[in-house]
């Protein structure tokens, strides 16, 4: 998949701002003398050029497709990492039986086989589906939205702002499509015995919770995934930015698109890290909120305390930060791929820059 991506950057005829185009059955031109044209000043071409968009940036269709986006990279890497978080899980809520990353891996392939470590696997799938279709979607269009509020010297002064604003609200409805796949998940994972697929987990949920079974987590839920989808997109933003300010050698505009992905792969990882950390506390709370039956988000922090809310951070860090850097790879290298707007890290507006200089 990915080197469908590059090839097709590597390939594109616009993979430069300097590259020719040489349309079939016309005359090869070696130099520009020879159509006597003259420099344009005071323009850039960006490699990504309008030709090749396949919609307008900030239009219905742009919204749907980076929706689509989302649904590829959140369903997939959480599903590609379910060993991982199911180790994690339980880590969380049985710190005696599970004692480290390792050991909860030994454990569970000496009790259940190595196909225990897939439990969990579809509303898995499901879940962070539902929820990347909204993520991205919604972030995308609040980022819009909110950037005409504020106008374009207020949104590159408060730009950090209007990432934290975008993402959270984002977020908040992500989190009401994931809350009830989630619930499931963590109680086939987390609980001896309880089911071992979706299909037969969802009608005992309901018969001993009842509605309330799917979304119990959604508060908690709201306060590990809003913190960690705020840092997710501010930090990755502002790190895209940095890198090309201070790190890659040359301009973004002339950068390959492979180039292009190796930043954003590694913007993404570094936020990944943060991500990790800012909502930890909150994951411990909703996995073993969603185990014990009857429990409250505050009774649960309560018999965790302080550090019983950190089991199983290294884990999560690692997990986390693969998964934030290959969501943040998979939606860009979507983006390629269907021709979608990928506007550069945000300048100056003239109009700012005129002001500055007069003071």
């Amino acid at each position: 998949m990915f080197s469908t991506f590059y090839e097709t950057a590597k390939n594109s005829p616009f993979r430069s701002p300097l590259g020719q185009v040489q349309c079939e059955g016309a005359p090869a031109v070696t130099s520009s003398h020879e159509l006597d044209l003259e420099p344009v000043h005071a323009r850039q071409i960006s490699a990504a050029a309008a030709t090749v968009d396949s919609c307008e940036f900030g239009s219905n269709k742009y919204f749907a497709l980076c929706g689509i986006g989302g649904i590829l990279s959140c369903g997939t890497t959480h599903t590609f990492v379910v060993p991982l978080d199911l180790v994690k899980c339980r880590l969380q809520v049985d710190q005696a039986k599970y004692k480290n990353l390792f050991h909860g891996f030994k454990v569970t392939v000496a009790e259940e086989g190595a196909r225990g470590l897939a439990k969990g696997w579809f509303p898995t799938l499901l879940g962070y589906s539902a929820q990347g279709l909204c993520k991205f979607g919604l972030y995308e269009l609040f980022k819009v939205k909110y950037a005409n509020l504020l106008g374009e010297e207020n949104s590159y002064l408060y730009r950090t702002s209007l990432y934290l604003a975008a993402s959270a609200s984002a977020e908040f409805f992500a989190d009401i499509a994931l809350a009830p796949f989630e619930a499931a998940k963590v109680k086939i994972q987390t609980v001896p015995g309880f089911a071992n697929t979706f299909r037969e987990a969802v009608p005992k949920m309901l018969k001993d919770e009842g509605i309330n079974a799917f979304y119990k987590g959604l508060v908690p839920l709201w306060m590990r995934q809003i913190p960690y989808t705020m840092m997710k997109f501010a930090c990755f933003e502002r790190t895209v930015e940095l890198l090309y300010k201070y790190v890659v050698p040359k301009p973004r505009v002339e950068c390959s698109k492979g180039e292009q992905l190796v930043v954003t792969f590694a913007a993404g990882y570094i936020a990944g890290v943060f991500c990790a950390i800012v909502s930890h506390p909150a994951d411990v709370v909703v996995s073993k909120l969603n185990q014990s039956k009857g429990a409250s988000a505050v009774s649960v922090a309560k018999s965790l305390g302080f550090s019983g809310m950190w089991n199983g951070l290294t884990p999560r860090i690692i997990m986390i930060g693969t998964l934030t850097a290959l969501q943040w790879f998979i939606y860009d290298g979507v983006k390629v791929a269907l021709g979608i707007p990928r506007p550069p890290p945000p300048e100056m507006p003239a109009s700012l820059k005129a002001k500055l200089e007069k003071r």
